[in-house]
């Protein structure tokens, strides 16, 4: 009698443990996320049973056992790191946690386009739902010594493009990424530039690429516009370019600018200040950096708006302004 209920006890744990066996194994080979992309937040201090319980409260049909033993025995449960991940139709328990242990999180993308002002940057960073907002933006001094400088002036100090975060990322953290890429790309266009250019400094540069950038978004005429104004600097002329005139209006730029604009004096108002202005007026792109660095060697010192977004370009004042009748008064 003992031997039969060892025996019958025997083939039940062999039955069961097979049992288990293929359970286990059906459970991390098949795909756990079914129908939709799903997405979980994992947080700094989550264990492992509550990583568990996110991915049943997103209805991920893991076996919670079988989730929590692979990823013991696979000595992924220590290494599991935070953000945020996208878990796409198809994942199986070991690629999940493969995702987890990579610390392939979710990607966020946010986007400077270049002409941008600071003040647009902030808006763009403020109304960003994924970032950690700790800035405040009326002690820009303060801001700017967050970021790892002490220019009080951050205007044209960070450079546009895109840029891919993941969640919770901070906009200070943002922000020093698109200053030291502006500084980068700076330097070393600094570093190749054409000799003999009339700037004490990289800044300098910087300021002159911020107008060229504004004035004009066709690429090809950007050295053109970049050699008018850096003649116009050694000959000791009036740079009088409109966007500085604009910059230096602030909010009470309405759309239009009238001719006591135009004498109003103001630091930015470069039809009465010779020189360039004090800071930049907004980020310029690499290639307007570029023109301003390897600016055209003609000898045109005016250039005026054709109205299609290309400028005609003129050496004398009478070329001008006959160029001026032709495409802004429309006389022939």
């Amino acid at each position: 009698m003992t031997l039969k209920i060892i025996g019958f006890t025997l083939v039940i744990f062999i039955f069961t443990g097979g049992w288990a066996w293929t359970d286990y194994r059906s459970a991390v080979k098949n795909p756990v996320v079914l129908d939709k992309q799903v997405y979980i937040d994992i947080e700094k201090g989550d264990s492992l049973n509550r990583i568990t319980d996110k991915l049943i409260d997103q209805n991920v049909a893991i076996n919670p056992i079988w989730f929590k033993v692979f990823a013991y025995t696979s000595e992924s449960a220590k290494k599991i790191k935070t953000g945020e991940y996208e878990l796409a139709p198809g994942l199986n328990i070991p690629e999940i946690l493969a995702l987890f242990v990579q610390g392939k999180t979710k990607q966020y993308a946010i986007t400077f386009p270049e002409g941008w002002s600071f003040k647009d940057i902030l808006q763009e960073i403020q109304k960003n739902p994924y970032l950690e907002h700790t800035l405040n933006s009326t002690d820009i001094e303060a801001l700017m010594l967050q970021i790892g400088t002490d220019a009080k002036h951050p205007e044209g100090m960070f450079f546009p493009d895109t840029y891919f975060f993941e969640k919770h990322m901070s906009d200070v953290s943002l922000l020093k990424r698109a200053y030291d890429k502006m500084k980068q790309v700076l330097q070393q266009a600094w570093h190749n530039k054409a000799e003999n250019l009339p700037f004490k400094n990289p800044y300098e540069a910087l300021i002159l690429a911020s107008i060229v950038e504004k004035e004009t978004a066709v690429t090809e005429e950007r050295p053109l516009i970049a050699g008018v104004f850096i003649r116009r600097l050694e000959k000791g002329m009036l740079l009088q370019t409109d966007p500085t005139v604009i910059y230096g209006m602030g909010e009470f730029y309405k759309g239009d600018i009238t001719y006591e604009d135009l004498k109003n004096t103001t630091p930015y108002n470069t039809y009465v200040v010779k020189g360039l202005p004090p800071t930049p007026i907004a980020m310029p792109g690499q290639d307007a950096i570029y023109a301003a660095l390897h600016p055209d060697n003609g000898d045109s010192l005016y250039f005026v708006s054709r109205g299609d977004g290309t400028h005609a370009f003129s050496s004398t004042l009478k070329d001008h302004n006959r160029a001026v009748d032709t495409f802004q008064r429309k006389k022939q």
